[in-house]
């Protein structure tokens, strides 16, 4: 069910049907939007009784949501989910695309803040680079653990790269809750539920990567389970599917995109790299993504993807994303989002101010 407030429903109005929905044994979501306050309603075995709460001061109705998805859906919130990050001008899910990019894992400090140094000059607003690696073989390279996560955070200061990094299980999770801005749970992880959970009640957005073998309602039920907890900045990543085809590691399902979009108020991101793993896929699959109305875009840059520790194959030089941004940026320019471009601020801030006016 989902209790819709009145555009002028007041702070103490919202909290007071909260409490109601509570003091019947179900749990409330108050998810602002532009208009007016949803407030969802979860953990009801059978449809809730909306007498009392239709009669209450400041709710506009109660209406039945039929989706299994609740909180995900566009039903409580009509209006795109833009997460934001105090102190930057970085965001996911705005007019803004969203590039996050980095190395698959972080090697060592030097590799790390090579890459750091190129993905920012080019424009990107997150660094990715896991610390933690789950790995097909018991025997590849696991990552750096802590070690990996203060490097990291070593980049942000240095470079003011917001940092995304995977957490694979609840171990890990805190301490990437500790180091991180986003936190990624993997596409392994998809259907992880106790970790979802945890995610759920962490302090951090989580990015959330579609599983290799999971249908749309899969994916959006595995993002309700972290809203169900009471963090509603999820982001989602569609990462590529497994397939019959041998031309491509993964087969990237853009169609998802849309389908997301149509259903979900949460912003949706691409990861080429993962999604075709191999080098050559990976700028025409993100000039597709952007014109397909992805939010934003994930992609592996390495210094040195020959020698790389893990997914150099599917990794781009630096001077192949470089090439990446200028594109994406007039693809982004025609679905109006927009890309920004260090060069041209740089440009701008040396021509002296009365020049410019």
């Amino acid at each position: 069910m989902l209790v819709v407030m009145k555009s002028h429903a007041t702070e103490e109005q919202i909290r007071e049907a909260c409490q109601k929905i509570e003091s019947m044994g179900y749990r409330a979501h108050p998810i602002p939007g532009a208009q007016r306050t949803a407030i969802g309603i979860t953990g009801n075995q059978t449809e809730v009784e909306p007498g009392t709460l239709e009669e209450m001061p400041g709710v506009q109705e109660v209406i039945r949501v039929s989706k299994p998805y609740k909180l995900v859906s566009r039903d409580i919130k009509e209006e795109n989910t833009v997460i934001t990050f105090a102190g930057t001008d970085a965001s996911i899910g705005g007019r803004t695309l969203a590039v996050i990019a980095g190395p698959c894992a972080v090697e060592n400090r030097e590799q790390a803040f090579a890459v750091a140094e190129r993905v920012h000059a080019a424009g990107a607003q997150f660094f990715r680079g896991g610390a933690y690696k789950p790995r097909t073989s018991p025997y590849s390279f696991q990552g750096m653990g802590e070690d990996g996560l203060r490097i990291l955070a070593e980049i942000r200061d240095r470079f003011g790269l917001r940092i995304v990094t995977e957490a694979v299980d609840h171990e890990t999770l805190d301490l990437v809750e500790r180091y991180a801005d986003v936190i990624q749970i993997g596409a392994r992880n998809m259907q992880n539920f106790s970790l979802l959970k945890r995610a759920g009640r962490a302090k951090k957005p989580v990015l959330l990567k579609r599983g290799m073998s999971a249908t749309l309602e899969e994916f959006l039920m595995a993002a309700e389970y972290i809203m169900s907890e009471g963090n509603y900045q999820v982001i989602l990543c569609e990462r590529g599917v497994r397939t019959f085809a041998d031309h491509t590691r993964n087969t990237l399902d853009l169609s998802l995109i849309p389908a997301v979009q149509r259903l979900s108020h949460l912003p949706i991101l691409v990861d080429p790299s993962h999604g075709t793993g191999k080098r050559n896929k990976v700028t025409p699959l993100s000039r597709a993504a952007v014109a397909v109305g992805a939010d934003g875009l994930m992609i592996e840059v390495h210094n040195n993807p020959d020698r790389a520790l893990s997914d150099g194959i599917q990794s781009i030089y630096p001077d192949q994303f470089d090439d990446l941004m200028r594109q994406i940026r007039q693809i982004a320019a025609v679905v109006d989002r927009y890309v920004p471009n260090p060069a041209q601020a740089n440009q701008q801030s040396s021509v002296p101010a009365a020049a410019r006016s």
